[in-house]
């Protein structure tokens, strides 16, 4: 298969090696929205205000530079020494006197049944414990200092340089070539006594178990080391049961933290619709000088990259030559897999982002894939 080059957004470099990854976080959010009580969902639903229990997954990564949330690094992660007892390691954690991702699990639960915050204080807890419940069980998160949580740890992986918290992050998941539908009906397998005990247990013990994990991957490692299939073969069973751990214990904590609240209705926006205005055919090559125009354009798909809160689609050419970049938002994300390659029509208004063209598409319907002749 032919491999593309890709526009990357000036924060995905921090989410790829921050956290599971996309495609991680936003599977344990599907396997936890299917293990939520109708209740809760609506609550769920009336806080997100149309987004998906999916899309909020990765927006603690996301907002990471923003000047608002630059306090917030610590809070992803905890940082502790090899080789000790259970007993130790909780007394390690409670006696720390900086934020981490311990504390800011607490203090996200302890924000969703505080009564006297606001409908969007509340919002900003459920998404900061979507993503931190996730962060809690990649074992890589619960590690040494001096190596950055394995960040440090070079290793070659399907020929090409990684480290051990990138390839623990998103490198194995992505070996499996599945999307997140697929993964979430592999990943979602735990019987009832399985889900009845992991939701059962604190976030102590998610910490506990991912400590572990990571104290056995660093025994099993070396700088420099090729990833071969073996190594492949041995991890991925340990990432699925994470990522289900993760799904089934976030639905048991939102189920119990919101089971006595009152949905809310959804913000209605009162703003007039605005006057639908024509878009204009143009060549591809035209879009440089349409900003602000909304255009109808033909072009092929040279790749998409997934990165999170959108998927971003290089048109005409491939990355860093694309003549106009696609951004797929909502419901119109689900299109990425099935336009690579094809010739598509777009349908949007053009937008500079960062001296390129861009156009911003939300609805399935502003995309048609063109037929050959």
């Amino acid at each position: 298969m032919k491999k593309y080059g890709f526009i990357i957004l000036g924060f995905t470099l921090v989410v790829i090696l921050a956290s599971w990854g996309a495609k991680g976080h936003r599977a344990i959010a599907s396997i936890a929205e299917k293990h939520l009580t109708a209740n809760v969902k609506a609550v769920i639903a009336g806080y997100l205000n149309g987004d998906s229990i999916t899309d909020a997954a990765t927006w603690a990564d996301e907002i990471r530079d923003d000047q608002q949330y630059k306090n917030t690094g610590s809070w992803h992660f905890l940082n502790l020494p090899l080789g000790l007892t259970r007993s130790q390691f909780s007394d390690f954690i409670t006696k720390q006197n900086k934020d981490n991702i311990y504390t800011a699990i607490l203090k996200a639960e302890a924000n969703l049944q505080d009564n006297s915050l606001t409908a969007a204080q509340k919002l900003e807890a459920l998404k900061f414990l979507i993503h931190f419940i996730g962060d809690a069980h990649q074992p890589m998160h619960v590690s040494r200092e001096e190596d950055k949580g394995g960040n440090t740890i070079q290793l070659r992986y399907e020929g090409k340089g990684t480290n051990l918290h990138s390839l623990w992050d998103s490198k194995l998941i992505d070996h499996e070539g599945l999307n997140n539908t697929d993964i979430v009906k592999q990943y979602d397998v735990a019987t009832s006594e399985q889900i009845k005990k992991w939701q059962s247990d604190s976030p102590m013990q998610w910490l506990w178990e991912s400590y572990l994990i990571s104290s056995s991957l660093y025994k099993d490692i070396k700088p420099g080391q090729t990833i071969d299939d073996i190594y492949y073969k041995k991890s991925i069973p340990v990432i699925r049961k994470r990522i289900s751990q993760a799904g089934i214990r976030l639905a048991g904590e939102l189920n119990r933290l919101l089971k006595d609240q009152t949905p809310i209705k959804p913000a209605v926006n009162t703003m007039p619709a605005p006057t639908p205005t024509q878009a204009i055919a143009i060549k591809l090559e035209e879009v440089k000088n349409s900003t602000g125009k909304k255009v109808m354009v033909i072009g092929k798909v040279y790749g998409a990259k997934d990165i999170g809160s959108m998927v971003l689609v290089n048109l005409g050419a491939s990355y860093p030559n694309q003549i106009l970049t696609v951004a797929l938002k909502g419901s119109a994300k689900t299109l990425a897999d099935k336009i690579d390659g094809k010739v598509i029509k777009v349908e949007g208004t053009i937008i500079d982002y960062k001296g390129k063209p861009e156009v911003i598409i939300t609805e399935s319907s502003q995309i048609q894939i063109q037929v050959a002749q």
